[in-house]
């Protein structure tokens, strides 16, 4: 068996439902035969991909890797010979989008102006992505770019529909004088001394995926500010006043180092959702297209994130053991 463009289809598809059953109703299989699939693809890359969950499946941490990079290889394929990339002429009318704290929005509405003029975006900012579901569910807007965390899917009402964009590593952000700046990667256990600068309650999942990891660490955290406005918080990481957890597509300011965390003990995974029946299907196409290519795009300027990928994918056989990914400290 050879890995083809169908079977990362097939690892999407279970990965967005969170069910082996869901995905094979939606590709037209029976589950059986999607199980027997899914067994195939994992004996492929020698790794398991997804763990059995009271709800269906989810992600291992490296089958989270895997997702994200078919997602991306999928892109790239879906946009072959393409020679004018842009919306489909049914891209038109009046989108009202919500969208969490993140540095994707001005170069996705960019985009999005250049290549759906008939699209208009009205956008609204909302911290929590619980909050950005509420008012989807509520008719207040149409779509969202929000987020969730691997153990923890996004829960919805079957008015709405989501799929993901990508699944990224959580980072540190750390001040340049700090003891550990010369790591590599941090380990999150040897943090447990700083103070913390916490996001609050998102709605799904954060701060609570977190703890869980520091409680995984062995500590909790000695002292914590509830904070999320990025500018100033980088400005007091700067001055060393504490640590914070970043997504990689942060850009740090003069003071700051962006770090991984050694091992990858959090993800977070960026979502697209959108009302069924209030957003034509090439809307939604066209968006998520555009937010794929956006993430992409800011993930590849990100020189940690960058040192990261390098070591996380670099291959390696274990003695009488399965394939894996180098990441773990340096």
């Amino acid at each position: 068996m050879e890995l083809e463009l169908r079977h990362l289809r097939v690892l999407c598809a279970i990965a967005d439902s969170g069910s082996v059953g869901r995905a094979a109703a939606a590709l037209g299989f029976t589950q059986p035969a999607l199980s027997t699939q899914l067994r195939r693809i994992e004996r492929l890359l020698g790794e398991g991909l997804f763990v059995r969950s009271s709800t269906g499946v989810e992600l291992t941490g490296y089958g989270a890797e895997v997702v994200s990079q078919a997602r991306d290889i999928l892109v790239r394929a879906d946009a072959l010979g393409r020679r004018h990339p842009g919306c489909p002429p049914a891209a038109a009318g009046t989108l009202r989008l919500g969208v969490t704290n993140t540095p994707v929005v001005p170069m996705l509405l960019d985009a999005l102006r250049d290549a759906c003029p008939d699209l208009t975006v009205s956008v609204s900012s909302v911290y929590a992505t619980g909050e950005l579901l509420g008012l989807l569910e509520a008719g207040e807007l149409d779509a969202a770019l929000g987020v969730d965390y691997p153990g923890l899917p996004v829960r919805h009402s079957s008015a709405l529909a989501h799929r993901a964009i990508n699944t990224v590593p959580i980072f540190v952000a750390i001040h340049a004088g700090h003891p550990l700046a010369h790591r590599i990667e941090v380990p999150l256990e040897e943090l447990a001394d700083d103070t913390w600068f916490v996001a609050s309650d998102d709605g799904v999942g954060w701060p609570g995926a977190f703890y869980d990891a520091c409680r995984a660490a062995g500590f909790k955290p000695a002292g914590t500010h509830e904070f999320h406005v990025l500018d100033q918080l980088q400005s007091m990481i700067a001055k060393g006043l504490g640590v914070t957890t970043v997504q990689p597509t942060v850009c740090p300011v003069d003071g700051v180092l962006v770090k991984p965390l050694a091992g990858d003990p959090l993800w977070q995974r960026h979502l697209l959702v959108w009302r069924r029946g209030m957003v034509e299907a090439a809307v939604v196409e066209a968006l998520h297209h555009h937010a794929v290519r956006t993430y992409r795009n800011l993930l590849a300027q990100a020189p940690h994130l960058q040192k990261w990928v390098t070591r996380a994918y670099t291959p390696t056989r274990l003695p009488d053991g399965p394939r894996t990914a180098l990441a773990g400290p340096d």
